[in-house]
């Protein structure tokens, strides 16, 4: 079993009230989830308004496999446009 976790810093500029950024945050959660099928929250940040952090994770039979859909979520959520982007780190761990 392979687990393939990120954890992806966000900046809303545009928003101006947490209720602004919840629910931009909360669209990108939920699209991520349709879209993936990966379990997905927001896990720091949640009292600043214009930063977010969203914690990532998946389970897959193959590290390949699990590179490539992380890789594919920052894709998806550096194309979304409505946040930017800052920072992200990814890690796979092999569990026997």
């Amino acid at each position: 079993m392979v687990i393939g976790v990120c954890k992806v810093v966000l900046s809303i500029d545009a928003v101006f009230s947490l209720k602004e950024k919840r629910h931009i945050i909360k669209s990108i959660i939920e699209r991520l989830k349709s879209r993936f099928n990966a379990s997905v929250a927001e896990v720091e940040q949640n009292d600043k308004w214009q930063r977010a952090v969203i914690g990532i994770a998946c389970v897959s039979n193959e590290a390949g496999h699990a590179d490539s859909m992380m890789s594919n979520i920052v894709n998806f959520i550096e194309k979304d446009g409505r946040a930017i982007l800052v920072d992200y780190s990814t890690e796979t761990i092999h569990a026997d």
